[in-house]
């Protein structure tokens, strides 16, 4: 779907309509208009046709009225009011064009060119900004001022960004980029400096871009209306010629991008305004980390060898997949149907993740399926199935703007979700309260303009016993929602969880000695919880990747069913997933035990139906999960993979025990963009293809379906999905797809959430919330609001249950993991950008009493041993972490940040404990063990892969 580049800007922002809105009607240039009362006369003007000239305003920002170009004038009225700042009134009679509008404008404007450099044909915004367009329609024809006198042609420009520059001699102190800083991002990064005529943005205190606290978000050059903030790729590439809407490949929050291209080549990336996730803001990965897909590393031609020590031999794409079939059907038929199987990526589409736990099923004839969610957000899914009765979260992002207490428990917004973050942010600046429960002190206790009220800085490992503290303090103080619980929840369950959370073990004052926050701070927090209005909980790994991970995300549910926080906007239970499918890898049947939609291998009426629609008997029995995927490798009944997408050696924990059952196995076959490191334990090396070169749709954490749109052909040729269509048919399953939007029609028949959906739908209505079927046509904003999905919400005793990983005398700190704003999951793509500017490498976080107490200094190198193993790492002294509590990122390889993690894992789905590890820190001289062996092992396998035709 090819787009004009242009977007209709309307100039201030529109105003929120519902049945109590007031509307008003008055005259513009003679035309009859109607609008909502509060509508700028601007925004009036603009939604009947009629532009009036502007600069400073934007349909993004709050109206600034500091450009005096879109000066009206009202009948009545002396002087010549900004449309921009003045509100429509019943009965107006307002122009937009008069001899004495048209002499004013013309002279502010040639102010404005009066100091401005006069380049326009070697300028990179030429044909795209706004002052040339303006100087044309006020009629500018000449300037009478000189440059004789003083002006700021000759700044030098900030060349610091690697992705935009800033030319402050083009500058026109719009405030648009300031302001969008801080109404869009939240960063307060920029200012104005000076005053008069030397005032100029700055970043920070006057300093450069890159040493400022600016984050990169793009907001500031997206409202830019000169060439005074561009990207560096429109200055080398020019302007683009057309525009395709996609969706951001990185985390679950699903930016609506405009790609900007010329031909085949992305010049830039664009958050889209109507995009439903995003409403046109981006961050420095969706808006400016996309080269990974024209990198040189790209994996372009099919690979096979015999062994992992033996060459990768370069072969036709025809060869590679009928070797990858024979190794499968040779190994089936050596070790047994059950001996082979298949993990779904989280970063590719549903519709490709469909099809390859529909080629496990169905060719490979066994559930031996999983996907990455295993090891990140499977408790989400088991713990809100069996409160609320569906495995996903509850709330658009949108509702958080009704939220009047938000609780961030085991997320960092900021770094893993910052255009939701910037969301929240917003709210908090306009009054909403906040209470964190995090080991460590995120941007979001302290940043500009917001603080949390409560800071509720608990020990890793004790989230269960936190928030039953929580729950003892509503229930014992009679800070229930009573209605609701009597209409809404199954009374026998809650009677019973109620005596449970009442005992005085469950009390803030037994549970400090476990949790180590004060007691009076967490009965504090909870009567905000309970009182405070409308009461939203995000929570992300910190809360899932623990070995009591489901415990906690079903006593996150009681405390929303509790108080009554389910079911209408600003209120909920809402799960920050970590990549950009990872909920719709869950949706469309990527575990062993669930057919799409949710549906257990062992409901015979559910698999009747899957066996009619696929024409093949389907097993009754769960297939394999990822860690015994490894345990049967390790004993000789697991022996072929298909790995599509994911870098297991990297992401999953104990990378020594990965490695060691990969090594075990006779056929792995990887399909990805790069030589990850799970390929290079590989036999046969397929050929990714990046969300640029693919059709097919992602879905973010709040279950919205979006489009994913092909703006370049595949650089290897096949988008993943025809890979996984060749590669049935070679095992004799056949598959006869001919574009993806086939495949979502398949997946809407069998699925009945699903049942609504379809690629001219989404088309319509640029994206769709799930479940969308006959009941829900447009999809479901807000889940549960009459009724819970399984029908009375189910209260579940949280128990706390200390982890098996203890600290001891060996082993006193516990190390806990996240992830940082400018890196994303195991860096694969990001690090083959700029983004490396910003962190190029993991580092240790460690208190300060800590370090001293070992004699660590700051960039000093250290080791951290576990039980698992040992690796090395550069130190960070810092006081966001509290002590006893050690903290380190695992984007880059090299790092082993899971060679140090556990195989400890949760109780109810086998995610692991990433968040609980037992360690000891010490100042060393040179790398670990397994440092200076992966470094070895990694060179031979680059080696290798130099393609032998």
């Amino acid at each position: 779907m090819i787009e004009t580049i242009l977007t209709r800007d309307f100039g201030t922002p529109a105003k929120e309509i519902n049945l109590a809105t007031e509307m008003i009607t008055l005259t513009i240039d003679g035309v009859q208009v109607t609008v909502p009362a509060g509508t700028s006369l601007m925004r009036a003007a603009a939604e009947n046709s009629i532009n009036i000239p502007k600069l400073c305003a934007t349909d993004s920002l709050e109206p600034f009225g500091s450009c005096r170009l879109c000066l009206v004038e009202i009948e009545g009225r002396r002087g010549y009011p900004a449309s921009c700042t003045t509100p429509a009134e019943a009965g107006m009679v307002v122009r937009t064009q008069s001899p004495k509008l048209q002499e004013v404008r013309k002279g502010v404007m040639e102010l404005y060119i009066s100091d401005h450099p006069l380049d326009c044909l070697t300028c990179p915004a030429n044909g795209n900004c706004e002052l040339q367009d303006m100087a044309g329609v006020t009629g500018l024809r000449e300037v009478r001022y000189g440059y004789e006198g003083a002006n700021h042609l000759k700044l030098k420009k900030d060349e610091s960004n690697p992705y935009f520059t800033f030319d402050s001699s083009k500058c026109i102190v719009c405030n648009r980029c300031v302001r969008a800083c801080e109404e869009t991002q939240g960063t307060f990064a920029l200012t104005i400096s000076g005053r008069g005529f030397d005032s100029r943005v700055a970043a920070g205190q006057s300093e450069a871009f890159m040493q400022s606290e600016c984050v990169s978000c793009g907001a500031c050059v997206e409202a830019c209306p000169t060439a005074t903030l561009t990207e560096k790729s429109v200055i080398w590439l020019g302007q683009a010629e057309h525009s395709i809407t996609t969706t951001c490949a990185y985390c679950g929050v699903g930016c609506s991008l405009k790609a900007e291209m010329k031909g085949n080549e992305v010049v830039r990336m664009v958050p889209a305004r109507d995009g439903k996730a995003n409403e046109g803001h981006a961050c420095v990965k969706g808006r400016f980390a996309w080269g990974y897909a024209t990198h040189k590393d790209r994996i372009l031609k099919p690979m096979i060898r015999a062994k992992i020590t033996d060459p990768w031999k370069e072969v036709s794409w025809d060869e590679a997949l009928d070797y990858a079939a024979s190794e499968f059907k040779r190994i089936q038929a050596k070790h047994g149907q059950d001996s082979i199987g298949g993990i779904v990526s989280s970063r590719c589409t549903n519709e490709e993740g469909y099809l390859v736990q529909k080629l496990v099923r169905a060719a490979f004839g066994n559930n031996n399926v999983d996907t990455c969610a295993r090891v990140c957000h499977s408790p989400t899914g088991y713990g809100l199935k069996t409160t609320l009765g569906e495995s996903a979260g509850t709330q658009t992002f949108k509702s958080v703007e009704k939220a009047d207490v938000i609780l961030v428990i085991g997320a960092n917004p900021t770094d893993g979700h910052p255009v939701f973050a910037s969301r929240m942010k917003k709210r908090l600046r306009q009054g909403a309260r906040l209470i964190v429960i995090d080991p460590r002190r995120i941007d979001l206790v302290k940043s500009p303009h917001i603080r949390a009220d409560y800071h509720l800085q608990l020990r890793p490992g004790t989230n269960v016993a936190m928030v039953s503290a929580l729950a003892h303090v509503i229930v014992t103080e009679g800070l229930m929602a009573n209605d609701f619980i009597t209409e809404r929840c199954d009374m026998r369950a809650f009677a019973q969880w109620r005596t449970f959370v009442a005992q005085p073990e469950n009390s803030p004052e037994a549970t400090e000695a476990i949790t180590g926050v004060p007691a009076q701070q967490v009965r504090d927090a909870a009567r905000m919880y309970a009182l405070g209005g409308n009461g939203a909980i995000f929570y992300g790994l910190g809360v899932t990747e623990h070995a009591q991970g489901s415990t906690t995300v079903m006593g996150i549910a009681n405390l929303a069913m509790v108080t009554g926080n389910v079911g209408r906007a600003g209120v909920g239970v809402n799960p920050l997933r970590g990549q950009n499918n990872v909920q719709g890898s869950c949706d469309i049947g990527s575990f062993p035990h669930e057919l799409p939609g949710y549906r257990h291998v062992s409901d015979t009426t559910v698999r009747t139906l899957f066996e009619q629609a696929w024409g093949v008997p389907l097993q009754a029995e769960p297939g394999l999960r990822i860690p015994n995927m490894f345990e049967a490798a390790l004993d000789g009944s697991f022996m072929g993979l298909y790995c599509q997408g994911e870098d297991i050696v990297q992401s999953d924990p104990n990378t020594q025990h990965v490695t060691a059952a990969l090594e075990s196995m006779e056929c792995i076959v990887v399909q990805d963009i790069f030589l990850n490191e799970t390929a290079k334990y590989a036999h046969v090396l397929l050929p990714g293809s990046s969300f640029l070169e693919k059709d097919g749709t992602f879905t973010n954490a709040e279950r919205r379906i979006s489009r994913v749109r092909k703006v370049m052909p595949p650089r290897a040729g096949y988008a993943d999905w025809e890979v996984t269509v060749a590669l049935s048919n070679r095992l004799g399953y056949p598959m006869n797809y001919r574009h993806p939007s086939e495949i979502m029609d398949e997946i809407a028949r069998l699925t009945p959430t699903f049942s609504g959906v379809s690629y001219r739908r989404l088309d319509e209505l640029g994206s769709i919330q799930w479940p969308c079927n006959d009941e829900a046509p447009e999809g479901t904003p807000t889940m549960h609001v009459d009724g819970f999905v399984r029908g009375k919400g189910r209260f579940i005793i949280t128990q706390y249950v200390a982890t098996d990983e203890k600290v001891t005398r060996k082993y006193p700190l516990i190390l806990t993991t996240g992830r940082i704003l400018s890196q994303y999951n195991v860096g694969a793509q990001t690090r083959r950008t700029e983004n490396v500017r910003w962190h190029a490498e993991d580092r240790l976080e460690i208190h300060p009493h800590d370090a001293q107490e070992r004699g660590i200094e700051e960039g000093q190198w250290v080791g951290i041993h576990s039980r698992a193993g040992e690796t090395v790492l550069r130190a960070m002294v810092t006081e966001r972490m509290q002590p006893g509590v050690v903290y380190t990122t695992f984007h880059f390889p090299e790092s082993g940040a899971n060679v140090i993690t556990t195989e400890n894992s949760d109780w109810a789905t086998n995610c692991p404990e990433y968040k609980v590890t037992a360690v000891q820190v010490m100042p060393v001289q040179q790398q670990s063990d397994w440092q200076l062996e992966y470094a070895r092992f990694n060179q031979m396998q680059l080696g290798l892969a130099e393609p032998v035709a």
